[in-house]
């Protein structure tokens, strides 16, 4: 039996819907709930600003402790973005001084779609995606900037780099001068079998995250597929991530999103598409099509899914990072067998992770 879910990580949940009713301000001003808590929860799931916006703007009175903590990591997570934002404009110019098409996923641009602002979403890294044959050229542009490779560890030889990338959808690179994490991506998914039509050459859009900056990202159709695999491939560990999803279909009709998840299914975001649906409809009742709903919850590795989900992001889990709880992790690790059928996907799954766990260690 699933754990029930804590009154403050409902609370979390409530205070990251980004359009709220006059009725769910009420409900958020009516709860006694335990503050301390609730920042942990906060915390660990990376929702400061989205908490600290959601009870400045429904009048909820928050003990000064927890109400100065949370003013403080909104402040942050603004200063922050803004700072990421000049870096990716500047990251952009170069990468199309050099020739190299790239594009922006998740951060900034994720923000700008689904808020209409980079501010209250918080992030750590810019994560760019750039084509396999462009890597070495990546790559070099970012040393020549001064950033260093930090994943993997060890010098960062062309050789190497094409090595680690080869089992690896991407390498992390950090600026000790900035403090900027960049991770360099050549594929959005860990598994090949994932997302096998969404790359670098896919139909993509221009976004605006601030004043002069314009960044491009993927369309509509090719990023919900994404976001769903990287949620998923994480057993969408923290809530920020399918509170973004759901910011992202707010404007969207039932029918329009059940069109993004079958295409989705053409893209290969296989059961990752079927488990970020019915997230959305589990935790923030996005208005979706019974019937899709009921389809999908029909299928008993959708409903194991979900569950996973569910023990990796509340529960024991609502207030502790996975790697401090006994065998927290494993449910990344379970629902990433699952997320495509056959036994052809999960032995090939098995050697990918057991590679995977080799190289890092």
């Amino acid at each position: 039996m699933p754990e029930p879910l804590l009154p403050e990580f409902r609370y979390a949940i409530a205070c990251c819907r980004w359009s709220r009713t006059p009725e769910q301000d009420r409900w958020l001003r009516e709860q006694a709930i335990d503050w301390p808590l609730f920042l942990r929860i906060a915390r660990r799931h990376r929702i400061e600003g989205l908490a600290w916006r959601a009870l400045r703007q429904a009048g909820v009175t928050v003990p000064a402790d927890v109400a100065g903590a949370l003013q403080a990591a909104a402040d942050r997570i603004g200063r922050d973005n803004l700072a990421a934002a000049a870096e990716c404009a500047r990251l952009a110019a170069r990468f199309d001084a050099a020739a190299i098409p790239l594009l922006f996923v998740k951060g900034l641009t994720l923000s700008a779609l689904a808020y209409g602002s980079i501010v209250p979403k918080a992030g750590w890294d810019i994560d760019i995606l750039v084509g396999a044959d462009d890597l070495a050229g990546a790559a070099s542009l970012l040393q020549a900037d001064g950033y260093e490779m930090v994943v993997p560890l060890g010098p960062a030889t062309p050789e190497r780099i094409a090595a680690w990338h080869q089992h690896a959808k991407e390498s992390v690179w950090r600026h000790p001068g900035r403090g900027i994490h960049v991770e360099l991506h050549t594929a959005l998914a860990d598994h090949p079998m994932l997302l096998a039509g969404v790359g670098i050459g896919s139909p993509r859009q221009k976004v605006r995250v601030a004043e002069g900056i314009v960044l491009p990202t993927l369309r509509l159709e090719e990023l919900f597929a994404y976001l769903a695999v990287h949620g998923a491939s994480s057993a969408w560990f923290r809530l920020k991530w399918i509170a973004d999803l759901a910011a992202l279909l707010e404007g969207c009709t039932p029918e329009e999103i059940a069109a993004l998840y079958r295409r989705s299914q053409e893209l290969g975001g296989g059961r990752a598409a079927a488990l970020a649906v019915l997230l959305l409809d589990t935790l923030f009742a996005t208005p979706l099509p019974p019937a899709l709903v009921a389809e999908l919850r029909g299928e008993r590795a959708n409903r194991r899914l979900v569950a996973a989900a569910m023990r990796s992001m509340s529960g024991r889990a609502a207030a502790t990072e996975l790697d401090r709880l006994w065998l927290g992790t494993a449910w990344i690790h379970l629902t990433q067998f699952g997320l495509l059928p056959g036994p052809r996907y999960k032995l090939s799954e098995l050697r990918r992770q057991v590679r995977s766990f080799l190289v890092r260690n």
